[in-house]
């Protein structure tokens, strides 16, 4: 029989500060708790400037960081990296091999990027406290097609870049609205203004039947009403769902990434797409699915024994000053979970420590570090995120300052 075995996950980090020579006392108490798994793991949120250079491949929203934050992330107690997200390709494929050398070179778990498709889609695997840890990371975009990661073919080179989960976004509008684009985009066309020249550098995104519409790279589809639809590219799915199962059927514990920025209107909604593959991931194997993107803390679900975090929002986010959109409190709180199983494999319990960037003033200076919440702060996280969670049937006990996931609730329903 295997030994006893914790994943403590947090959410994401974009780390640009070095924060080794913070000692504030709440901050250790975090650090302490992540500590107590065997694999510690987030989201670096951002890509390496390192040996192979790179330049911006964006605007504003652009970030990278310099190798020594990897080195402050292991100091934390990270050893599991997911690398795939928006930021993964800010510095173009130079950044990817960058960031790659300098994660291999420290010896993280990782996965999500990769010198070519077939490479960024390759789990990272190593052994942590008795069992072998398959890690799968994917980025749903929306993002430009060339941030992702390409095979040699014939005329084409290999691109280094990020793992897909290929979607496609959909904006579902009104027949009479649906009628009114397509007049506009024939007159258009009329006008010599052809679709593909304004699809560059992308292809332009394939339609299915009359129903719906490409109007110069956004695809609308008719319908009762105005929503958004995100489709999985079911082919791409299998893939990823497939290379699970294989990772499991050997025996490893694995751990399913997703990253994504198709968020609802209300941030802490859970997106019905996100859950339809969250599910799907469990049913291939996966132990353990965490998601990020949307900067807030969302839900979390006990599906068939297993946890699906579907956004553990934000753990490290140094974004520039310059970038007023959050201010809102609930990009700043979060919490970190810890997911003990015993040495057959099943999950015996998971416990929240809810955390504040900064701390309960959150004042923009002093958001370098989670530091531990307390009092109202600290109720008040664990309250919304059981809210949140009871939507999914997942039962949290709320003690004080800290919490757990009823396991017995959700077995005594499956």
């Amino acid at each position: 029989m295997k030994d006893s075995f914790c994943v403590t996950v947090t959410g994401q980090s974009l780390i640009k500060n070095d924060v080794r020579q913070i000692q504030h006392k709440r901050f250790l108490e975090v650090l302490d708790f992540l500590r107590q798994g065997n694999v510690v793991f987030t989201n670096f949120e951002s890509t390496i400037l390192g040996r192979y250079g790179g330049w911006p491949t964006k605007g504003r929203y652009f970030d990278y960081s310099r190798p020594e934050m990897l080195d402050a992330l292991q100091t934390m107690g990270f050893n599991a990296l997911a690398l795939a997200n928006n930021h993964a390709f800010d510095l173009g494929p130079a950044g990817v091999l960058s960031t790659l050398g300098e994660v291999w070179s420290r010896g993280f778990l990782h996965a999500g990027i990769g010198t070519d498709a077939t490479d960024a889609m390759k789990p990272g695997r190593q052994r942590h406290g008795g069992h072998d840890v398959s890690l799968f990371a994917m980025d749903a975009g929306p993002g430009p097609g060339n941030m992702y990661a390409e095979d040699r073919s014939n005329g084409r080179p290999p691109r280094p870049g990020v793992n897909q989960l290929k979607t496609v976004r959909k904006l579902g509008v009104t027949k009479e609205s649906f009628r009114t684009l397509a007049m506009l985009a024939q007159e258009l066309r009329t006008s010599s203004l052809e679709l593909t020249n304004y699809a560059q550098p992308d292809d332009p995104t394939a339609v299915i039947g009359e129903n719906e519409l490409n109007f110069y790279g956004t695809v609308f589809k008719q319908g009762s009403a105005f929503r958004r639809h995100v489709e999985i590219d079911p082919e791409n799915a299998g893939e990823h769902l497939a290379a699970m199962q294989r990772a499991a059927a050997r025996g490893d514990f694995v751990l399913a990434y997703l990253h994504h920025h198709h968020w609802e209107p209300g941030w802490q909604e859970v997106p019905g797409w996100v859950q339809g593959f969250a599910r799907a991931c469990i049913d291939a194997g996966a132990s353990v699915f965490v998601s990020h993107g949307a900067p807030v803390l969302q839900a979390v679900e006990l599906y068939k024994d297993a946890p699906i975090f579907y956004g553990l929002g934000n753990f490290l986010f140094h974004v520039p000053a310059e970038e007023t959109e959050w201010s809102a409190r609930e990009v700043w709180r979060s919490l970190v979970a810890a997911c003990r199983y015993n040495g057959s494999g099943q999950l015996e319990s998971i416990d929240l420590l809810p955390i504040v960037i900064g701390g309960e003033e959150e004042t923009a200076a002093n958001r370098l570090v989670p530091l531990a919440a307390t009092g109202e702060v600290a109720r008040n996280i664990l309250q919304g995120f059981a809210k949140r969670s009871s939507i999914f049937g997942t039962e949290i006990a709320i003690s004080g300052a800290s919490a757990r996931v009823s396991l017995a609730a959700a077995r005594k329903v499956g």
